[in-house]
């Protein structure tokens, strides 16, 4: 695929209310700990419009949980827009203003709702990336970081170039009848910045479109 260039987005305040509102998910009881055969991992090709160094490089660069500790508190982290000009999805909702959009596949099947922004308000653990996303994960799905570490796996987003991984992130599968989904989420203690994606699919494999999406997405990060 060809890069696309970044949509900056506002990085706003995660409060709890707002992100149960826009989650409509089930809750904890919903939850398995199984690990598909693949997890989320690759994603997409994407540029910020302005950066210190050109993308190609940067490519194969890692941002591990540990490695996030090393960004400076003034790094800007976002997603980069992929499946924008992806005749495959449409917007379902565009970017509200509040960090958060949702695309849809043309068929109906999925959606990958996204978002990023300001984790004050999330039980953060100081300089630990991956409990940190556990705890994104808990304010999404209303349970305490405690119960979701347990059945929380670790995968990959990709860094600045789709198909390349080295993102660290932390995600939970869950089901009910025929809808399925999967969610990722990466906390940046350093720079208190956190971002989320949430493929929720009704009759299609959620695990395959996490794949997709994540080809299609990548982590941004500006000096």
């Amino acid at each position: 695929m060809t890069p696309t260039t970044s949509v900056p987005r506002p990085l706003l305040r995660l409060t709890a209310a707002a992100v149960v509102a826009v989650a409509v998910l089930p809750l904890a009881g919903c939850l398995y700990s199984q690990i598909p055969a693949a997890g989320p991992s690759e994603s997409a090709t994407t540029e910020p419009e302005s950066t210190d160094a050109p993308v190609d490089e940067l490519a194969g660069s890692t941002l591990t949980f540990a490695e996030g500790l090393d960004l400076p508190s003034t790094a800007y982290i976002e997603w980069g827009d992929g499946l924008l000009t992806d005749d495959t999805w449409e917007t379902i909702s565009p970017d509200d203003g509040n960090g958060g959009w949702t695309y849809g596949t043309v068929d109906g099947t999925c959606t990958a709702q996204f978002w990023q922004g300001l984790i004050s308000d999330v039980p953060v653990v100081a300089d630990d990336d991956s409990a940190s996303s556990d705890a994104i994960l808990g304010v999404l799905l209303q349970t305490p970081t405690a119960e979701i570490t347990p059945l929380a796996n670790t995968g990959e987003f990709s860094y600045l170039v789709g198909g390349t991984g080295g993102v660290e992130n932390r995600w939970v599968a869950g089901e009910d009848g025929d809808r399925s989904w999967i969610m990722a989420a990466r906390a940046f203690t350093r720079t208190g910045v956190g971002l989320y994606v949430i493929v929720d699919c009704t009759g299609a494999d959620p695990e395959a479109t996490m794949d997709a999406v994540n080809e299609a997405n990548a982590i941004v990060v500006t000096p």
